[in-house]
């Protein structure tokens, strides 16, 4: 039960034709991660260099040490919402401890056998937080996607909206046109050519026109300076028995939504990969994953769905692929950094309006409202509580709801 997936795999054999195979999607999903990876750090509110060691060092630790043949971990988009809040009220070495505290409470949950009971999360739940984060991550991304002009982008949603429309008038014209024919070439490269890694091909279109033309827009450099070129040397944050008293609830919600990602990560990549993960193992590796993401100056990470996908359409076989994606990302770190500076935030934005598309599951909102009748309070209770009010609470309302019919039936009608 706890014998990393790796290890499985070298067992069973490992010749030189499933090592090429392995090598081509470490390489093809590590280029897609690049732009990923620091998209979901600034939503986070963290610099962009924090999601590349993130997917460098909870990657590596992801495949090297879970339960999953072909899983790719890092930054997602999962968890942006809940990263941006901690980030806001205690900086980012708040968001380092929990990070820390919820890569134990993984391990433990590892270790307890706990993985077989995430699946007993009720879907309408999964689908109605789940929709809800793409709804925030889409409206965070107006800023940037247009340039307006808004110094501090405000936290709750009604605000935020408030916000957007009220400086709309401040738009760049420039921003506006990078974002936007980022948004157009994403939404056809993945209709006519879907096996072309479309991110990386819209930051390097739209950081060379940035440059060649001189834009007044925002980039990476702009805002956040240099990219730097290697992982910083290994630390932790300053840690005391209050900090971990007031950052213990939002450990318990990174590890809860962290555990639930990496699961139904792992039962795709099964799906698509005709193999079987081991759930236990799985959350033990993410937790060392998240802890060693920490020291090496990352943040939070689970398994990403998309990315796993692509990893397996890639044709990876075993761990192995996963391990060459985070070495692909450090390698284009070292040589490619001075780059990266060009990029625009609007087309960063782009991306990552896709990527909430992509999360919002519409078609399952869709057939919950149309089919399942009895399911539709809890669908949207959870959806507008995780845009409203947060994920914990949504999330918590949600299960309770869920379960009042069977309680009602087992216990009040007998």
């Amino acid at each position: 039960m706890f014998t990393p997936k790796l290890i499985v795999c070298l067992k069973e054999g490992y010749n030189r034709k499933t090592f090429l195979h392995d090598l081509i999607a470490g390489i093809t999903v590590g280029v897609v991660a690049i732009p990923l990876a620091m998209a979901f750090a600034i939503a986070s509110g963290v610099s962009p260099d924090r999601g590349l060691f993130t997917a460098v060092v909870a990657g590596f630790f992801i495949s090297l040490l879970g339960g999953s043949r072909v899983q790719i971990g890092g930054p997602t988009g999962a968890f942006v919402v809940i990263l941006y809040g901690i980030v806001q009220k205690h900086g980012f070495e708040g968001l380092a401890i929990a990070t820390l505290l919820a890569g134990i409470l993984l391990i433990l949950m590892g270790l307890f056998r706990f993985g077989g009971a995430i699946k007993f999360i009720p879907h309408p739940v999964i689908t109605g937080f789940t929709s809800g984060i793409a709804v925030i991550i889409f409206s965070s991304q107006i800023k940037d996607l247009f340039g307006l002009n808004i110094a501090k982008l405000p936290s709750e949603f009604i605000d935020k909206w408030l916000a957007i429309i009220n400086n709309f008038s401040s738009l760049n014209l420039y921003a506006t046109l990078i974002g936007g024919l980022s948004l157009l070439t994403l939404i056809l490269m993945r209709r006519f050519v879907p096996k072309v890694p479309s991110p990386i091909f819209i930051v390097i279109g739209a950081a060379l026109a940035s440059y060649a033309y001189n834009m007044p827009i925002e980039t990476i450099g702009s805002k956040f300076g240099e990219l730097p070129h290697s992982l910083p040397y290994p630390s932790l944050p300053a840690i005391s028995l209050e900090k971990i008293r007031v950052l213990l609830p939002d450990a318990i919600t990174i590890a809860f939504l962290g555990a639930i990602e990496a699961l139904l990560s792992a039962v795709v990549a099964d799906g698509m990969a005709g193999s079987n993960h081991k759930s236990n193992m799985e959350l033990v590796g993410q937790g060392i994953a998240n802890i060693a993401s920490v020291i090496f100056g990352g943040f939070a990470a689970t398994g990403a769905i998309a990315r796993t996908a692509t990893n397996v359409k890639s044709g990876a076989k075993t761990p192995i692929a996963g391990i060459i994606h985070a070495l692909t990302i450090l390698l284009c770190m070292w040589f490619f950094a001075g780059l990266a500076s060009h990029i625009p935030l609007a087309a960063l934005a782009s991306i990552l309006v896709i990527t909430a598309w992509n999360m919002s599951e519409i078609d399952k909102f869709i057939h919950i409202l149309k089919h399942k009748h009895s399911d539709i309070g809890v669908l949207l209770i959870t959806f507008f509580l995780t845009i409203l009010v947060d994920l914990t609470t949504a999330v918590m309302v949600g299960v309770i709801i869920s379960t009042l019919p069977l309680v009602k039936k087992k216990y009040i009608e007998r």
